[in-house]
């Protein structure tokens, strides 16, 4: 998922973008009213995150910008306009939520999870054979066995779980897990795969991330990737994309 920080405090809006990051989240950052207008008629985003303060605009003046477009994300107002009043106009102005400034990040989180449930009609909770993923708590479990990931790593399973059955390239995985152009040249994705499937498939009989050749990487149950001619085996890493 993709969000949009607008904020002009770079330490805040830095903040913000690592913690985000962290959550596994790809984070825009724009310091004024006019950057963001660009990065929103450029990009679409599942959430927003406006500070009212800007140094160009008003902040209430962009999110009606925001809200006349076709597409609108939901918008969470971080403001440190505390006042009753100001709080009900960011809500009248079609805000989904309002955080006061100085805030716990947890509560941001939070507060961001529950807004990008609301505006996403994605399932909550994925399962592909006996292998689960629980978006909300960020817990992964295979045939009863609990399983850690690291952000990144929960990421990419996430997307690969969501596109069950369908080959993904590296190019695909990298714009969307780490928001930058793929260039061809670098091995991350290779490399998170390898972290994946120790933990994912190593210690289970039967293997669920698949390597496609020519394209990319798959995953799918084992009772429908059996079927699948296409698939080089499990254990090849590196493949050329077409």
């Amino acid at each position: 998922m993709r969000l949009l920080v607008i904020d002009d405090e770079a330490k805040i809006a830095d903040f913000l973008r690592r913690g985000l990051e962290s959550a596994g989240y790809a984070v825009d950052v724009a310091t004024d009213g006019q950057r963001a207008i660009d990065f929103l008629y450029g990009t679409n985003y599942d959430l927003v995150i406006l500070d009212l303060m800007l140094p160009d605009i008003d902040g209430l003046d962009l999110l009606k910008k925001i809200r006349n477009r076709k597409v609108s994300p939901p918008v969470l107002i971080l403001s440190a306009r505390d006042a009753v009043d100001d709080r009900v106009k960011g809500l009248e102005f079609g805000a989904d939520d309002y955080l006061v400034k100085p805030f716990a990040f947890v509560e941001l989180l939070a507060r961001a999870r529950a807004l990008l449930r609301r505006g996403q009609p994605m399932p909550e909770r994925l399962q592909v054979g006996e292998l689960s993923l629980d978006c909300i708590r960020r817990k992964v479990v295979r045939a009863g066995e609990t399983i850690e990931l690291a952000p990144k790593e929960f990421s990419i399973l996430e997307y690969l779980m969501r596109n069950r059955g369908r080959p993904l390239s590296r190019t695909m995985i990298v714009e969307h897990v780490w928001d930058m152009e793929y260039d061809g040249l670098t091995n991350i994705v290779d490399v998170y795969i390898r972290h994946l499937r120790a933990k994912i498939d190593e210690r289970f009989p039967v293997k669920m991330i698949h390597t496609v050749r020519g394209v990319g990487y798959m995953l799918d149950a084992p009772e429908r990737a059996g079927e699948r001619g296409e698939m080089a085996p499990d254990t090849a890493e590196q493949t050329t994309e077409a």
